[in-house]
């Protein structure tokens, strides 16, 4: 998995950080599956797919709370 910097996530649309998101979460699933498993080669791959989830989701807050001052402000 390669891992996206902040400047690639912050030039997506919504609707694309949302399916990159999915697609994370959806990853860090089978990596636990094969980590339960015994069968996970590079136990590093969970910690770079639990950032990059957290990268994700602390864009999408900021950009929540933009919207809500541009509202509200």
């Amino acid at each position: 998995m390669k891992g996206t910097t902040m400047t690639e996530y912050r030039g997506m649309s919504d609707e694309n950080l949302s399916l990159s998101l999915t697609d994370l979460e959806k990853n860090l699933f089978h990596l636990r599956f094969q980590s339960a498993t015994d069968r996970l080669e590079t136990p590093s791959e969970m910690r770079k797919a639990r950032r990059e989830i957290a990268r994700i989701k602390t864009l999408q807050r900021a950009r929540e709370i933009a919207k809500e001052t541009t509202v509200n402000g």
